[in-house]
């Protein structure tokens, strides 16, 4: 079924429901369905697609076009695709809302995206007020469901046809020296990304109208934005998306939904290899999974108890699938973090600190582009108000990664460390910047830094060295301290984001332009943790309703 001349996203999903109108679109499990308090059960393409068009004619109805951007703070649910759909035929950005967010953050999202109207739960709408008001911004708030509230502006691009380079989205990425960047991503982002997956093959290979892709991976993210959904629209294929991951009832969601494809993040496989081995263990239909981030350790350990390829990737939100590398053909080195040879439509750069090409298993930053006349046909189109950085990321016209890369003597790409100052933890990433402001703010804290540490479970954890000579310096004192502290956090940013480990120094490491020696923090943060010079809060960061 060719899909090459589809111009949009809403237009390549006119198309799968023409095609395939009776297959599932979207399957809803009874556990999320519970969770969430909607129906459970399937929803064709062309249910689907008869709630789009009415969700299109209304937003037209009520103003909104071209040039306009609209938050979705849905959650998992099958209304955020009914919304994105309608909106994007109408040339209208959405902007996937994180429902962790707290005040702080909502207020940059909403002030820096210029978002006119939040289509939210309805126990956010009274947050989205407060934050749009702290903010200085005008924003019309609804639920799914509600009367659509007229646009407080005209469409600022209604002349211009709406197409492959229009604006699909605008997904927010941490940053690691300040606030998180807007990526700008038209909708050639996202069909490139489903037309790579449909064509990919190997171990990866779909099959048309047949496949049945479960993700617990929040639609925030790219991967199950771009990479999940628009697989099964170019496919026809059923999308099972899960609030989030459970590990109890994993493999019961994997069986009921009749799954053969699942993505995952490398601390899931992590927390299934702990439960007891059963005879239930290969009960499953699926073939294989797609993810990032697999403990080496675990690899070969998990395909052989549950009988099922994890194929690694390596991709950005800013490369899309413009410059995506996965394992998907043997020899695939499982215990090796490797992640496969890059395709012909991809061009990889290694170099080392000196500038140079590092040879034959010697580690180097990861530089790509995309091979042939357009070298960034696929990926984000900029970083919205930030030109600098986007033409810092360019630089030589490779795009630079930040990511620690090596090759095997097969050519094969090894993933080492990321060069980013960010945390990665449980698949999110966090920038230590963004969580030291928020610790600056309260009113005993002198000095933060925070970094990462190891977390056998979450790959990385927060830690905050925090400098407060008023706390005292009593043990019990302090303890309590660190706990207030987490609070404060965890009051103004996603719970994931707040310190899981507290530790009172007297000083930080600083250069001599008063900068946090980042170098240095890193030693430190260990140290304290090996000494238990810290306190440990990780019981504190619970996901917030």
């Amino acid at each position: 079924m060719p899909f090459s001349t589809t111009p949009t996203v809403a237009a390549a999903f006119d198309q799968a429901a023409a095609a395939w109108g009776e297959h599932s679109f979207l399957c809803v499990l009874p556990e999320t369905a519970a969770i969430y308090r909607e129906p459970s059960g399937e929803l064709s393409y062309a249910g689907a697609q008869a709630q789009v068009l009415a969700l299109r004619a209304a937003y037209a109805q009520a103003g909104y076009g071209h040039g306009h951007r609209v938050g979705l703070l849905l959650e998992n649910r099958p209304a955020f695709f009914l919304h994105w759909f309608a909106l994007n035929a109408l040339g209208v950005s959405v902007v996937p809302i994180n429902a962790d967010l707290r005040a702080a953050e909502l207020e940059y999202l909403i002030a820096h995206s210029e978002i006119l109207l939040a289509v939210a739960l309805p126990m956010r709408h009274t947050d989205l007020l407060s934050a749009a008001k702290a903010a200085g911004c005008t924003l019309a708030v609804m639920g799914d469901g509600d009367a659509i509230p007229p646009a407080s502006a005209t469409a600022p691009l209604a002349e211009q046809t709406v197409g492959e380079l229009s604006e699909c989205a605008l997904l927010y990425t941490s940053g690691t020296t300040g606030r998180p960047k807007g990526c700008v991503l038209q909708n050639r982002y996202f069909l490139h990304a489903g037309r790579w997956y449909a064509s990919v093959g190997g171990l990866a290979k779909l099959q048309q109208g047949q496949e049945r892709m479960l993700t617990p991976l929040p639609l925030v993210h790219m991967n199950a934005m771009a990479y999940s959904t628009m697989a099964m629209v170019l496919t026809g294929g059923c999308l099972i998306p899960l609030d989030r991951f459970h590990p109890g009832t994993w493999w019961d969601s994997v069986r009921a939904s009749r799954a053969s494809v699942v993505h995952y993040l490398g601390v899931m496989p992590a927390m299934l290899m702990k439960a007891p081995a059963t005879d239930l263990d290969r009960a499953h239909a699926v073939r294989f999974g797609f993810g990032a981030g697999i403990d080496r350790g675990l690899h070969a350990a998990f395909e052989e108890r549950f009988g099922f390829a994890l194929l690694e990737a390596w991709a950005m939100t800013e490369t899309g699938a413009g410059a995506v590398v996965m394992a998907n053909q043997e020899p695939r080195w499982p215990g090796t973090s490797c992640f496969g040879l890059e395709g012909s439509d991809v061009e990889v750069r290694l170099v080392a600190d000196d500038g140079n090409a590092p040879g034959v298993s010697v580690p180097g930053e990861l530089l790509v582009r995309h091979a042939g006349a357009d070298p960034r046909y696929g990926f984000f189109s900029h970083y919205l108000k930030d030109d600098t950085a986007t033409a810092e990321a360019w630089a030589g016209g490779w795009f630079h990664t930040g990511d620690i890369v090596q090759r095997g003597a097969d050519g094969s790409l090894h993933f080492i460390d990321r060069r980013k100052n960010v945390i990665r933890r449980s698949g999110e990433n966090i920038s230590a910047v963004e969580v030291e402001s928020v610790l600056l703010q309260h009113p005993l804290v002198r000095a933060a830094a925070v970094s990462a540490v190891p977390d056998a479970v979450r790959g990385d954890e927060v830690f905050a060295c925090i400098v407060a000579p008023e706390f005292g310096t009593d043990p019990q004192a302090r303890g309590a301290a660190a706990q207030e502290l987490v609070r404060w956090c965890l009051a103004r940013l996603a719970y994931y984001k707040a310190p899981g480990h507290v530790a009172f120094v007297d000083a930080l490491p600083m250069t001599t332009s008063q900068k946090i020696q980042r170098g240095e923090l890193r030693p430190l943060t260990d140290k304290l943790l090996a000494s238990s010079g810290s306190f440990d809060t990780t019981a504190l960061k619970k996901r917030q309703g």
